[in-house]
């Protein structure tokens, strides 16, 4: 049986927040091994939408998801993180000595003094529309996320939904697609007030179709090539939409899998921590970004990376016993040496 790495601290997901988790560890001089069922950094920024613009990120008025990621990597490169790609992680077991013992669908064993679960939202996938026959339309015509604006170029595009996603795509899609249509079952939509303003002036300057009050009603098409979609509205009102594509952004399934049996404190499918230290109910194991979760929490990356901080130096006397940390601001001391 293979020796188990023997490391600082075990991060379970490598998202935007798991990624800058590897960074503020580094800072301190922990050593990191990083574990995602997903076979390349990222997590739903890669998975889901590589090329959505993110405009909430500190100093980056502007910067597509796929972007960040690649920035973030970069940034935890100094310290050599070790990652474990396509794996998910199976068991969490404390050892005898108090460190943790994490192990993973490939085999892998990972012996860390303290683990980070960064699972964003954790096992994701998207909420399906209840249409007949979908499935042979998926992939083809009917998609869940974009992974390439381009493709899109010159079709005619249902977008459903009337949440952040939907708004955001929408918009970017407007100067891209021959037609963009948003299907939304009220008249009023749930994204943010800036989102919300740009989606209606556009849609007065003709570039942007509003189709509400109306929800998803029908698929029309064949060889999973879409010619229509029909809508309705609760009333019955049946409306026909010719379209290429059909995006429906109805949010993502969490199932926390593994994680759920871990012995942590759950609130709605999130871990519950501290928010000063990002320490779980379980001492050793923190949570930081989308899946952990307390009061007020606004569920933003900024977020994420001041929790990821947090964990860090609550980890440190963990990993380090005995060792005096002296608080430094990276300007002031640079980036220690891995």
């Amino acid at each position: 049986m293979p020796t188990p790495h023997r490391t600082d601290v075990a991060i379970i997901g490598a998202g935007p927040v798991g990624l800058f988790a590897v960074f503020e560890c580094g800072m301190l001089k922990l050593h990191c091994h990083v574990v995602d069922v997903l076979d390349v950094q990222g997590g739903q920024c890669a998975a889901l939408y590589p090329e959505k613009p993110i405009y909430d990120i500190p100093g980056q008025p502007r910067i597509e998801a796929a972007e960040l990621i690649d920035r973030l990597v970069a940034q935890a490169a100094p310290f050599a993180p070790v990652y474990h790609l396509g794996q998910r992680v199976e068991t969490l077991a404390r050892q005898p000595d108090g460190r943790w013992l994490v192990g993973t669908s490939a085999g892998t064993e990972i012996d860390a003094a303290a683990v980070i679960v960064a699972a964003g939202v954790g096992a994701f996938g998207p909420n399906r529309p209840p249409l007949a026959g979908i499935e042979a339309y998926e992939n083809r015509s009917v998609f869940y996320m974009v992974t390439r604006k381009e493709a899109l170029r010159g079709k005619r595009v249902v977008v459903a939904g009337g949440g952040d996603s939907a708004l955001d795509w929408s918009i970017l899609l407007a100067d891209i697609a021959a037609k963009v249509m948003v299907v939304h079952r009220r008249d009023k939509f749930r994204g943010a007030p800036d989102s919300v303003a740009k989606l209606h002036a556009l849609a007065e300057a003709g570039k942007i179709e509003l189709v509400t009050p109306y929800q998803l009603h029908g698929l029309e098409g064949a060889g999973g090539q879409l010619s229509a979609v029909t809508v309705a509205t609760l009333d019955g009102e049946v409306r026909r939409l010719d379209a290429d594509v059909l995006l429906p952004f109805f949010g993502l399934s969490m199932n926390l899998g593994p994680i759920a049996d871990w012995g942590l404190a759950l609130d709605k499918n999130h871990i519950a921590i501290d928010q000063a230290t990002a320490a779980t109910s379980v001492p050793g194991i923190f949570a930081v970004g989308d899946i952990a979760t307390y009061p007020h929490k606004l569920k933003l990356i900024l977020t994420g990376f001041a929790e990821a901080a947090s964990a860090a130096h609550a980890i440190h006397p963990l990993a380090r016993p005995g060792e005096v940390l002296h608080f430094e601001y990276s300007t002031t001391s640079g980036v220690p040496a891995a």
